[in-house]
């Protein structure tokens, strides 16, 4: 059974990395043209208006999805797919019930919002464009779930690039004819892009959908329970971090705004938010594949008891993590100065970059630790630790931006994102039985450090080699250090011609 599963994590693993990367650049790209059109104001703006949407899925989705991948994945390692017909009404019910309590919600909502928080009528018609658009990324979120369960990845990426693509086809138009300069249409001309993706890509998937699961043997009932039983903790936990991660978001610029070395609050907001993370977090794309479908596989293995497995996972995915994300905030580390003048002209991009680089390893190893810990059952637990330092996040946001400006921004979020991982690792220690590899960890650490250090001796070049000649010394000599240090063993390379043969095979 072990050597059926892997090759299947493999091959879906490279189907969305590829895919995931792919994507992330196109948005990058569109993001850096965007903030050229409108500037760093412009860019805060669309970004606070992002976050109210994404509140509002949240609380119309209202842990659904999840709840349908877990669901599904529990039904296919049970071995009954018929069952899944039931699964995904009672889902897609669910689904509309909340979405639309919220489309209302919203839509009366949107006048005071961009006034009092956003900054000015010019939001309105796009938190309406949110609110009409709503029930279908909800449904839409129901199907990728089950796509995801059902390991059906080539046809979920297929639909991803169709999805992106056709948002930006629709957003570019109406940019070039009919927005220009003015920062509110292109804030509506961007969702109206993604709303009318959405459409397309739900209808996509809903044809691809049909005819492929064995008809249910008589009548079934939705699976109401059950569906309540795992969607409600989540979607409480959830609405309440999105509310406040939205608060966190929306209070920024105004506190911001009372620190005395402030210029521009929105347009700061908008360097961090819109231009800075965007390159932080794109590396990221190769683990948030592995997170995807690590969850159905935590969930197959747990409802068949194979818990030699599940500990099996949960030590590859915390040493890829770990040793990945090492990898990619080295490098961002080293080429932050020339990052930032490269795609956006800006000695603040880069400068930020540098500040937040370090903290890649602790960002990208909690998504790993959070997806196992949703597929082991664990999201009340997860939700929990969430809500309490979106809590402490909003909170010294509060204290700390009229004192410190960025500075209180930065310690916020590093104690914050420091205190979720650790409880959330220890979560993850208690539910799998996995022994955390200590030594190992800190030689890496400590390996990545030196490397670090010895890359930083060297003056950069300007362009494109600003980038390419530190990352390749830092990546070199961060090979031998590991190599010398024994953090990356002879039985790991075995590992991996192990899955490249067994997927060489199948192919």
């Amino acid at each position: 059974m072990k050597e059926k599963k892997e090759p299947s994590i493999v091959r879906g693993t490279l189907l969305l990395t590829i895919a995931n990367l792919l994507l992330r650049l196109a948005a990058m790209s569109f993001q850096i043209y965007l903030s050229g059109r409108i500037g760093a104001a412009g860019v805060g703006l669309l970004q606070l208006i992002l976050s109210v949407k994404a509140m509002s899925f949240t609380m119309g989705s209202a842990g659904i999805r999840t709840c349908a991948m877990y669901l599904s994945a529990e039904e296919f390692g049970r071995n009954r797919p018929q069952n899944i017909h039931a699964v995904l009404s009672g889902c897609s019910r669910y689904s509309l019930v909340c979405s639309v309590s919220v489309l209302f919600l919203l839509w009366r909502l949107a006048p005071w919002l961009a006034e009092n928080w956003i900054g000015g009528s010019t939001a309105v018609p796009s938190l309406r464009v949110c609110a009409l658009i709503l029930p279908v990324c909800c449904l839409y979120g129901v199907m990728t779930g089950y796509f995801t369960a059902a390991g059906r990845i080539g046809e979920l990426v297929g639909v991803e690039f169709l999805e992106q693509g056709f948002a930006m086809a629709v957003t570019f138009l109406l940019l070039s004819q009919w927005a220009g300069a003015n920062a509110g249409r292109a804030c509506l001309s961007v969702v109206l892009g993604g709303g009318a993706a959405a459409l397309v890509s739900l209808r996509v998937l809903r044809f691809l959908h049909q005819g492929t699961l064995p008809p249910p043997e008589g009548p079934q009932r939705p699976p109401y329970r059950r569906i309540l039983r795992i969607s409600l903790p989540l979607a409480v936990a959830d609405d309440l971090r999105a509310g406040l991660n939205t608060i966190e978001n929306l209070i920024v610029p105004k506190r911001l705004a009372r620190f005395s070395g402030t210029a521009n609050a929105l347009a700061d907001y908008g360097v961090l938010h819109g231009m800075v993370f965007p390159v932080l977090m794109f590396p990221s794309a190769i683990l948030s594949s592995l997170a995807e479908l690590l969850v159905p596989e935590f969930s197959r293995c747990a409802a068949g008891r194979r818990m030699p497995r599940v500990r099996y996972l949960a030590r590859r995915g915390l040493r890829v993590s770990l040793l990945f994300s090492l990898c990619a905030g080295g490098i961002l580390f080293t080429g932050a100065d020339a990052l930032g003048e490269l795609l956006y002209h800006s000695g603040a991009v880069g400068r930020a970059l540098r500040l937040y680089a370090p903290l890649v390893p602790l960002l990208y190893t909690d998504a790993i630790v959070d997806a196992i810990c949703k597929g082991l059952g664990q999201q009340s637990a997860n939700a929990r630790y969430n809500l309490l330092t979106s809590f402490l996040d909003v909170t010294f946001l509060w204290l700390l931006l009229p004192q410190y400006g960025l500075r209180g921004y930065y310690i916020s979020f590093a104690v914050t994102h420091l205190i979720n991982f650790c409880l959330s690792l220890r979560r993850l220690l208690l539910a799998s039985g996995v022994r955390l590899e200590t030594g190992l960890s800190l030689r890496a650490i400590l390996c990545a450090l030196a490397a670090g250090w010895t890359t930083s001796l060297l003056p950069p070049p300007d362009g494109l080699l600003g980038i390419l000649l530190p990352g390749t010394q830092y990546l070199v000599t961060l090979c031998f250090l590991w190599t010398l240090f024994r953090v990356v063993r002879r039985d790991d390379l075995f590992w991996l011609r192990e899955l490249v043969r067994r997927r060489t095979k199948q192919a």
